[in-house]
This record gives C-alpha cells, sequence and structure tokens, in this order.
C-alpha cells in the first residue's frame, strides 16, 4: 500500500510562494510517476502538472513559467515550487501515485494524498 502526505499549504498573499511537498513510503516513488492536481471549491479535481521517474516534467498552461516540480527520490519526495501565485491558484493540491506520464500529460495513478489546502489572497 502507498502511502502518500502533503505538506506546505497555507494563505499567501497575490506573487507570493509557496512550496508543497508529497512524502511517500521509502522507497515508493523511485520508479513511478507523480502527478499534482488541484481542487477549487465547486470544480473539478484538475491536474496541474507531472514528474517521471528521471526528472521530466509537464505542466498546464495556466502555471508554466511559474511552477515547478521537482522530486528527490532518495527522500521519496516530489515538489511542487509555486511562484507569483495568483488567487485563482487557490485550492487544495493533492498528489498523485502511479500514473502514465507522456511529455503532454499525465493519466492519474491509483494512490492520492490527502491534499493540503492553498489559500492566495488579493
Amino acid at each position: 500500500q502507498v502511502r502518500l502526505v502533503e505538506s506546505g499549504g497555507g494563505l499567501v498573499q497575490a506573487g507570493g510562494s509557496l512550496r508543497l511537498s508529497c512524502a511517500a513510503s521509502p522507497g515508493t516513488f523511485r520508479a513511478g510517476a507523480v502527478g499534482w492536481y488541484r481542487q477549487a471549491p465547486g470544480n473539478i479535481r484538475a491536474l496541474v502538472g507531472s514528474v517521471n521517474s528521471r526528472g521530466g516534467t509537464n505542466y498546464v498552461d495556466s502555471v508554466k513559467g511559474r511552477f515547478t516540480i521537482s522530486r528527490d527520490n532518495a527522500k521519496s519526495t516530489v515538489y511542487l515550487q509555486m511562484n507569483s501565485l495568483k488567487p485563482e491558484d487557490t485550492a487544495v493540491y493533492y498528489c498523485n501515485y502511479g500514473g502514465i506520464w507522456t511529455a503532454t500529460e499525465y493519466v492519474q495513478g491509483d494512490y492520492w494524498g490527502q491534499g493540503t489546502q492553498v489559500t492566495v489572497s488579493s
């Protein structure tokens, strides 16, 4: 069983930064892709970006140039660095493990974390 734990959310002003972490059981992330998703109130959960086992990434257009995903396989942790945050980035952010990664998309896997709230004030 894969257990994912997100952390790093909080309240930040527009233009600020946050770094989210997604930590898994030791050795879990070594060979699999990880996706970051977000869900705002009233909206469906939507992909933000993803990273493959070698560090290759893709992002949705709305966060390109602002968000960066990285991974530390030794720590079984994936990060989402969010810069130049906007009020529309407000959502609960989730990580997902075990999906199918391509250069342009990520198809979700079976494992989800509990989510972490990000609130961006204007």
